[in-house]
């Protein structure tokens, strides 16, 4: 039986979304964020509604106490486990579980914009890029101490092409080449991972790239859960390798103290 025109085009888009395959997948690890993830995935599935490329949102469960595995599944995203408890890790098994040819890692209390989303495929897709990571931008009003930090953040990824742990973009082919994120780290691992790929980048006639505008927005969470000096202690552990394989000295990196 023939088809019109006009109930082609009604079902046409959504035939060809679910037989294109998967261009590329947003990996979240999640450690007891049965309170962020609702806000963060229905942002994040507002934006790639608009985006015209299929993909895919992945919430890795990295061995929760609380909801989070059931309230991921509830907001449509599909639900890798990862019985041990470690950032880098539950990265990487996000990204083995990925579909997509392009990798976006994004942290649970985090909303990137449309745009921002556009920009990071588009630079992939360009195979001028390898990967990248953004700005920064804060959820909250931001007191002095929040104002500092995003700051000097800013300025030091702009200075030294580092990616935020809360938006890191590459294609799989980078992401294999490098080894995927130092699992011998218990923090910092975006650091590490963003100076390995604009190395690997560099060898082959590819740019590391931080996008500018717009900025991916994130929470201050911790500026309420830990002291000014405990938050200046993590600053400082994060520029040293060392400490960065003692899981003891990255405690504050895997706490969910109970905000008041």
């Amino acid at each position: 039986m023939p088809v019109c025109g006009a109930c082609w085009q009604v079902f046409a888009g959504p035939i060809k979304r679910c037989f294109m395959p998967i261009l590329y997948s947003v990996i979240i690890p999640a450690y007891n964020e049965e309170k962020w993830l609702p806000e963060t995935l229905a942002a994040l599935s507002a934006a790639m509604a608009e985006i015209n490329r299929p993909g895919e949102i992945i919430v890795v469960d990295n061995n929760s106490s609380d909801r989070t595995a059931e309230v991921a599944r509830r907001h449509g995203a599909r639900v890798i486990f990862e019985p041990l408890n470690q950032i880098s890790r539950a990265r990487n098994t996000g990204a083995r579980a990925a579909e997509g040819r392009y990798l976006v890692f994004l942290d649970a209390d985090t909303s990137p914009p449309k745009r921002l989303l556009e920009i990071a495929l588009e630079n992939l897709e360009s195979g001028r890029c390898c990967g990248g990571g953004a700005l920064v931008a804060a959820k909250e009003r931001k007191p002095w101490l929040g104002r500092w930090v995003i700051r000097f953040w800013n300025r030091l990824a702009l200075a030294f092409k580092l990616a935020a742990g809360c938006f890191v973009y590459c294609s799989r082919r980078s992401f294999e080449q490098v080894g995927g994120f130092s699992e011998k780290v218990y923090a910092g691992e975006e650091i590490l991972f963003s100076r390995s790929m604009a190395r690997w980048g560099r060898a082959v006639g590819m740019s590391f790239a931080v996008i500018k505008k717009p900025r991916v927005v994130t929470s201050l969470r911790k500026l309420k859960w830990f002291t000014p000096l405990q938050l200046m202690l993590m600053i400082f552990i994060v520029f040293c390798p060392l400490a960065l394989r003692l899981r003891i000295l990255c405690a504050y990196w895997y706490q969910r103290p109970d905000e008041k």
